[in-house]
């Protein structure tokens, strides 16, 4: 058997993630590949840095890409600050937060559950009476956007919270990032992580995370080693870090990295407050659109993700077939539910290069057509 070049379908992502990538990323992923600890590449890595520091809005040193999707960043923030034995309150209202609680139990944390339901945001007032309860906790972790129901959470008020009884907090950050006002040094967020293939609308491989000073110092005082040597950021910040020689610690995803980079400087170009904005104004858009056909939504309008809306199936249509209709069909993707919602939503993602007027009116019709036959 002789197996051709594989050419994947042109598609219009408006799923979950990844996002759709713009022509200008995809021409920087087809740069010439050269070496990992090339002038010319640290040269990039150092303005790699600062583009993710806007994105971020901070100042925090340590800021960089980890080279590996937003899962591995979300262990890095859990491997390199927890500890065994440490007590961690994980804040669930989807998904995300129950891959949050695997990350602490896996160290040989205890994880302290504050949940509450799936499309509701993280209720502060219970995350205060978890940490009045747990005066011995030493870190609170929550997802700022959850993907799996579309809700975004108050990040700012949350931290705030686990600052006043001496926690740290840990953020999940994979569908904000450039998405909605995130502002990690205004908030004082100490550890944050996200993803690449999402409002960034690079592809997927890599997870951008940031460090303040208060979590880099309890990484530096740790008892214990990292348990994963890969992710020890005692390691890999010999090659990300501030004035670092670049000592070779693995071999870094060199073009992704030309993608990731283009994203970035896309995002610096249009502005971080107008990416904001436009996410707001198409999700608007989308809003009105699905329902004048009847589509709800699951969250509660001030609660909403901008960038992922979880719509629920009208009765009696079969999820699957009108997925399967509009990708056959009309290439375009909406994701599924996950977890509770699975067959009750489908999850409508208007992010990065995917989030313009034209997609939306795209999505309406395309949904319009298949609902009608």
């Amino acid at each position: 058997m002789t197996i051709s070049s594989f050419q994947p379908p042109k598609r219009t992502l408006m799923g979950p993630g990844p996002s759709d990538v713009s022509e200008r990323v995809l021409q920087a992923l087809a740069r010439p590949t050269i070496g990992h600890l090339d002038p010319a590449f640290v040269g990039m890595m150092d303005e790699m840095k600062t583009l993710l520091q806007y994105a971020f809005m901070t100042k925090n040193e340590l800021t960089f890409p980890v080279s590996a999707p937003g899962s591995a960043g979300m262990e890095t923030c859990f491997v390199n600050l927890v500890e065994s034995g440490d007590k961690v309150i994980v804040c669930q209202n989807g998904v995300f937060g129950g891959r949050m609680k695997e990350n602490v139990e896996r160290i040989g944390a205890t994880a302290i559950m504050v949940e509450d339901e799936w499309g509701t945001v993280v209720d502060p007032q219970k995350l205060e009476d978890a940490l009045k309860a747990n005066p011995d906790a030493k870190f609170v972790a929550f997802v700022h956007a959850e993907t799996s129901t579309g809700a975004l959470s108050d990040a700012e008020t949350l931290t705030r919270l686990a600052h006043d009884h001496d926690c740290l907090v840990i953020v999940d950050a994979v569908t904000s990032l450039a998405g909605s006002p995130l502002k990690v040094d205004e908030w004082n967020i100490d550890a944050i992580y996200s993803g690449t293939q999402k409002c960034l609308s690079a592809p997927p491989g890599l997870s951008p995370v940031s460090f303040n000073e208060r979590a880099s110092e309890v990484i530096k005082n740790r008892k214990s080693k990292v348990q994963s040597w890969f992710l020890d950021l005692s390691l890999v910040m010999g090659y990300w870090g501030a004035g670092a020689k670049r000592s070779y610690h693995h071999t870094a995803p060199v073009n992704n990295l030309y993608g990731l980079h283009e994203s970035l400087v896309i995002l610096q170009e249009e502005g971080l407050e107008n990416s904001w904005k436009r996410h707001m104004d198409m999700h608007l858009k989308l809003k009105a659109g699905l329902e004048e056909m009847g589509i709800g939504f699951v969250v509660k309008e001030g609660d909403r993700l901008p960038q992922l809306n979880a719509v629920y199936i009208p009765d009696g249509v079969d999820d699957a077939a009108v997925r399967g209709k509009l990708l056959n069909d009309y290439n375009l993707e909406i994701g599924a539910g996950l977890g509770a919602l699975a067959g009750k939503v489908w999850r409508i993602g208007l992010m990065g290069h995917a989030c313009s007027e034209k997609n939306v009116d795209f999505c309406l019709n395309s949904l319009k057509e298949v609902l009608g036959k």
